[in-house]
């Protein structure tokens, strides 16, 4: 199979290559803003207007990661129309061209934010669900998910798409990296007391070993998929399994969870807050039944690859 990959060189991009590489696949690699060397080919931007057409003959296959994700102080004076413009316009452009290029199949590695920012507990969100994303980013995602549907109709390509919750593993930045080194330079942490929420998270091993199924599995056309680890955990439970991971007892202080909403409204930080102490589940069931799919790392196993990689 011929397969072309965007963001080939991202945090997940990277990571596919290498399973790729280990396959009977020939993978070609697009990279954004020039570097393109080697096996991989650079595009300018991607947006509306891209010509994708060389790049596309003789795929067989498209697994589109690249795309707009948070940008921190956004200065955009309309952050949802330049994330429409990458995640929704340039994702539809690619595939429409995909389409006429007879591409077979285009897995579009979308994001948990299309279903919305938290669950209840105990109702986690499935495929199915109806949409309901608040930010500009899981909207331009909703968008592109429907238009791609909206193709698939019209000229037969088979489309899947890939929701997963916050993916981590070797090289993850962010958030999730500050909280693993707040813990191995033992600093207190005040979320002790916040062990009645559960977070759905994805090893970077696990999305890429649903990926890679997906590019061939007959049931997999024209589906959506949400993504995990197949175990949700409180934030203390993921601090203590980080802490495990490296060997230490993370310092872990009980502080009221009514006392962190009061702090997070008066430092107007309630998107920390909700992000700590709130619920996000996925319910993978339907992922599992279709293409009798498991994930294959266990979260602990998962954790202790990534603390191999954390810098100081």
């Amino acid at each position: 199979m011929n397969i072309l990959v965007t963001g080939a060189r991202g945090f997940i991009g990277t990571a596919l290559r290498s399973r790729l590489g280990d396959m009977p696949y020939q993978v070609l690699s697009v990279v954004r803003g020039g570097g393109g060397h080697g096996a991989a080919s650079s595009i300018a931007s991607i947006d509306a207007i891209t010509d994708w057409s060389k790049l596309l003959k003789g795929q067989e296959a498209v697994v589109h990661l690249a795309a707009r994700v948070h940008v921190m102080h956004d200065q955009s004076a309309s952050p949802l129309t330049e994330f429409r413009r990458v995640n929704t316009e340039g994702t539809i452009n690619l595939a429409r061209q995909a389409a006429q290029a007879n591409v077979k199949r285009f897995i579009f590695i979308s994001s948990v934010k299309v279903n919305g920012e938290f669950t209840v507990f105990g109702k986690p969100f499935t495929a199915d669900d109806i949409p309901a994303p608040l930010d500009p980013y899981g909207v331009s995602k909703y968008e592109a998910e429907q238009q791609l549907r909206q193709i698939a109709t019209e000229t037969g390509m088979e489309v899947v798409i890939i929701r997963p919750p916050l993916v981590y593993g070797p090289g993850v930045k962010a958030n999730f990296a500050s909280m693993m080194r707040y813990v191995s330079q033992g600093w207190p942490l005040p979320l002790g007391a916040v062990t009645d929420n559960r977070r759905s998270f994805v090893g970077l091993d696990n999305l890429v070993d649903l990926i890679v199924t997906c590019l061939h599995h007959p049931a997999a056309a024209n589906q959506t998929f949400m993504v995990s680890d197949g175990e949700d955990l409180s934030t203390a439970d993921l601090l203590m399994r980080i802490g495990g991971a490296m060997g230490k007892s993370p310092r872990l202080l009980k502080v009221p969870i009514p006392c962190l909403s009061l702090a997070s409204t008066i430092l107007m930080r309630r998107n920390i807050y909700q992000r700590l102490c709130a619920s996000l589940q996925v319910d993978i069931r339907k992922t599992q039944q279709i293409l009798s799919w498991t994930p294959p790392v266990s979260v602990d196993d998962g954790l202790r690859s990534t603390v191999k990689g954390l810098s100081p």
